[in-house]
Formats: C-alpha cells, structure tokens, sequence
C-alpha cells in the first residue's frame, strides 16, 4: 500500500519550493534524479491544487507533498495518518517582501499596490491563506507530537547542511555526512534558478511574468530591510508580536 511519509508545510513565499528541492533527495540517499528529470509541482506535488489528484498515484512511496494549507483546513485523512511534517518559518517581513514581489508576477492574483499597501493587506490577512500568524499559531499549537519537525528558513541559509542533518533524523534515515553536503551543494539558490525543472521557466507567462519578477529572487534572509522604512518596521513589529502573544507564543525572530 502506497503511504505519505513526510509533507512540509509554510505560509507563502516561506521556503516551499526551496524544500521541494531538497526533500526529494533526503528521501533519495541524495540520488538527483528527482530534481534533474521531474518539474517541482510534480516530484512534490500541491495538495490544494488539482494536479494533486493526477500525480499522487504515479508517486513511489515514500511520497512527499507540500501544502500551505494552516493546520485547521487540512484533509481529516491527514489526522487518521501517520505523516510525518516539516513546518518551514520565515521572517514575517521577507515574507511580505517575498509575497510582494509575486503578486506582481502573478495574473492569478491581484495586484499588490504599493508596498505599503500591501502591507496593511498583508497584517489584516486580505491575502493567499491569511494572516502569517494564524498560519504559524496552526501548526505551532497543533498537537503532533513528534510527528512535527519545525525549521526556519534562516536556519537553512546560516547552515544548509545542518538543517538537512535534522530532517534526516527526523526522518530516521541516517544520511552520511558525504551526501547531505552534495544534497546541500545542489539545493543552492544559484543552483536550482539554474536548474529549468525547478525555476518555474516552464510556466507560461500567462500565469507568472518573470518579465515583472523573476520567480526565484533572491534567495536571502534579512532582504526586508531594503524595503521597510521605520514606521513600517515598527508597526509591522508591533501587531506581529501582539498576535503572537495572544496566542501564547513567542517571535522567533531578531
């Protein structure tokens, strides 16, 4: 019988498309055929998209998805199961800068406005999958146990191998020191915008205009400070932390 073993979930523009390079080759033992011959929607399929049901029994188990669904709007099959979850967490700014920047580039989405506009948008949750804090205070207060595995993705840019080290034993699958560094050497940003199954090159314009923003950025942390003056900062700041609190949790986030 064909089983999920591990999906990894993030609010938008928080490190999905970077995991959907790299956990095809943690389950792999760092065999790269997954990202050199099958396109990311496919090799990790979306769970909220429709391709989902065209792809999900072609796959060899152990199956990977990806979702950015929050933790109260997932399938009641997820609960009754024995998946295995890798929540990925971003600055809430880059991710407002992150988001920002494909809104534009998306025909599907409406046009952000001005940044600070989209700001406003973006604490008041009038975007893709709401609010970022009740996105994180989901799946931070659900209660999974060792089933849930919960990663930054500062973490992932200060030390890429190490975080590739705590998925893999996570996972149980104890990957040699040697092909966790060639897993981490070919998930580099430079490497997968170079890599065409895996830059979104293959969508039509239709859909994402890199003409506008490429889909693949930048790739950093901290880039939010290019982009926020200090009132923004600090009122963006401010409501973050306060919705946190009110949920009994902390900012993780200098």
């Amino acid at each position: 019988t064909k089983r999920w073993m591990v999906g990894f979930y993030s609010s938008v523009s928080a490190g999905t498309i970077w995991m959907q390079e790299i956990l095809p080759l943690v389950l792999s033992g760092g065999d790269l055929t997954p990202i050199q011959s099958t396109v990311n929607w496919d090799r990790v399929p979306w769970l909220e998209l429709a391709r989902f049901a065209k792809v999900v029994d072609k796959m060899t188990s152990p199956r990977a998805m990806v979702s950015h669904l929050p933790y109260n709007l997932m399938p009641s099959s997820f609960h009754s199961s024995k998946a295995k979850v890798i929540y990925v967490m971003r600055n809430p700014k880059d991710v407002a800068v992150s988001s920002f920047y494909f809104h534009q580039m998306a025909s599907f989405l409406e046009d952000p406005g001005t940044f600070d506009e989209f700001l406003d948008k973006f604490l008041e949750g009038r975007v893709l999958f709401g609010k970022w804090t009740d996105h994180v205070s989901s799946w931070k207060l659900a209660k999974l146990g060792d089933r849930i595995l919960f990663l930054t993705y500062e973490e992932m840019v200060q030390d890429l191998g190490a975080a590739i080290r705590r998925m893999s034993d996570f996972l149980c699958l104890d990957l040699s020191e040697d092909v966790i560094q060639k897993i981490a050497e070919h998930c580099t940003f430079k490497s997968m915008k170079a890599n065409t199954m895996s830059n979104f090159s293959l969508v039509s314009k239709e859909y994402l205009d890199i003409d506008k923003s490429p889909f693949l950025r930048k790739g950093v942390a901290g880039d939010w400070k290019n982009h926020f003056n200090s009132e923004q900062e600090a009122r963006f700041t401010s409501v973050i932390q306060k919705e946190l609190e009110a949920a009994g949790l902390s900012f993780p986030f200098n």
